[in-house]
């Protein structure tokens, strides 16, 4: 991939840079042959991001013209946000925390160039902002509040925002950087895959049986997988994929795992996007609504409209909670005292929750896709005695419905079509599409983002081939990586 070093005046960039070429930015935004390469990556080193100012339409084209820019555009504008702040403090607060601690001021100010700081101390907290900004000189500054420090603001910088003590400091970071991007990998280089799991979890989406599975497709593919913990966070680096069989959630160390594996370029399944869209069924309700995909008759909740539910979906009805997975979190209520009770609780944790019509059935299809393409469907029945696929609360404990794999022509073909049409709206990750079928009618209940691979339930089709199929998802994005090419 051709790389090219964008600034406003040529003379703020007194280095070769590799032999890179260095553009003017007018002539980059102005000239249209540079939209002819799609395979170019613009380092943009402008001198202010400022809204409508150059650097941000260099880095808003470059991203029209598929160049990779870095800083991205998104970048700029998240920047802008308290919101992405908050996010980045909570991600590196134990990082920062044991970074500053030394410190007796209550403020501090930390610049990164390209992912470096002049003070060697900082590095790995300059690293770690730099790899999840993707943005090449950055200030961030710091307040210490009640003992402990904050992130209160980050801001991009500029070249002529760099101080002229660390000027050469900063352009020898470039240079680095320049050049470890440059440097060719090993033609015989294997490929290392952590799998993220967690035994002492009782719901995990694959049993120990399919893990061993998984991690036997990875070594017939050329391919070395790792099991790997919630502990081994700081071993990520180590690795080039990330395969979680982890149950998800956003406040959760398998989001933290997803992104900090996305912004260490690892190929990583389930990405961070997707589990932010599949772990908030109010978002897949306005998703699914959005494009007109079936789905029960759904109602959002807030603290006005209780009145509506009784009305509109009748009794019984089903109530779920944001972020319920697992049949946690989703309770089904008969009787309108019932029904005031189980809002009222849900509504102290979140400011929305759904309330969907009940839709009585023997089973529920699950379509399990990945890439765009499915790889199994199964029949999820309903445990005994019980309106759910999984009875937490049986007279023995927790009890489970039997699971039935089928060849994917044994599935009525409009279930698939909505489960393919729905993981589309996802992405190109690894979705479970549950559907209920009442009679002709097909209703979309929620898409999982890491859904279940158990040995003897998901796999009774293709048996072994399945667990080769998700691994050479992972090889072929590598490969793709590797030669420089988008993933599949």
């Amino acid at each position: 991939m051709n790389t090219m070093i964008v600034v406003e005046d040529p003379g703020d960039w007194p280095l070769g840079g590799l032999g890179l070429p260095v553009v003017p930015a007018r002539t980059y935004l102005t000239d249209s042959t540079y939209g002819e390469d799609r395979a170019a990556r613009v380092l943009n080193l402008c001198r202010s991001f400022e809204y409508q100012s150059l650097g941000y339409y260099v880095s808003l084209l470059a991203e029209a013209r598929g160049h990779s820019p870095r800083p991205r555009a998104g970048t700029i504008e998240d920047l802008q946000s308290r919101t992405l702040v908050q996010v980045l403090t909570s991600e590196l607060s134990q990082l920062v925390e044991q970074t500053l601690a030394p410190l007796k001021s209550k403020h501090f100010e930390l610049s990164v160039y390209f992912g470096l700081n002049v003070a060697q101390r900082y590095n790995v907290l300059a690293g770690q902002l730099f790899k999840l900004l993707e943005a090449p000189l950055l200030r961030v500054q710091f307040e210490r509040e009640q003992g402990q420090w904050q992130m209160r603001a980050i801001d991009l910088i500029g070249l002529r925002e760099v101080p002229e003590e660390h000027r050469d400091f900063a352009f020898d970071a470039a240079n680095r950087y320049l050049a470890g991007r440059a440097r060719p990998k090993s033609g015989d280089r294997h490929y290392d895959i952590a799998i993220l799991h967690n035994p002492d979890d009782e719901d995990q989406p694959s049993n120990p049986g399919a893990l061993e599975k998984f991690a036997a497709a990875a070594t017939a593919l050329g391919m070395r997988p790792h099991f790997i913990r919630p502990s081994d966070y700081e071993r990520l680096p180590e690795f080039d994929a990330l395969f979680i069989r982890d149950t998800t959630f956003v406040h959760h160390y398998t989001y933290r795992f997803a992104r900090r594996a996305k912004a260490e370029g690892l190929v990583v399944i389930d990405d961070p996007d997707s589990i932010l869209k599949c772990n908030n069924k109010v978002y897949l309700a306005e998703l699914l609504a959005h494009h007109n995909l079936p789905a029960p008759r759904t109602l959002l909740i807030h603290r006005d409209n209780i009145d509506q539910i009784v009305p509109l979906l009748a009794l019984p009805c089903v109530l779920k909670q944001p972020d319920s997975s697992f049949s946690i979190g989703v309770d089904k209520v008969e009787d309108e005292r019932e029904l005031r009770t189980k809002v009222a609780e849900l509504l102290q944790k979140s400011d929305l929750i759904i309330a969907q019509e009940w839709l009585p059935t023997e089973f529920d299809w699950r379509v399990g896709i990945l890439d765009g393409r499915v790889i199994f469907v199964c029949k999820y029945f309903m445990a005994t005695g019980h309106w759910q696929v999984i009875d937490h609360h049986g007279e023995h404990g927790r009890s489970e419905g039997p699971t039935e794999a089928l060849t994917v022509g044994e599935a009525p073909e409009e279930v698939v079509t909505v489960a393919l049409e729905a993981a589309k709206l996802i992405g190109d990750g690894f979705y479970g599409v549950d559907i209920k079928q009442t009679g002709n009618r097909y209703c979309i209940i929620e898409i999982n983002d890491n859904p279940n691979v158990d040995a003897g339930n998901e796999d009774g089709v293709l048996k072994d081939a399945l667990y080769r199929e998700v691994m050479g998802v992972f090889l072929r994005r590598l490969e793709q990586r590797r030669g420089g090419g988008n993933p599949a």
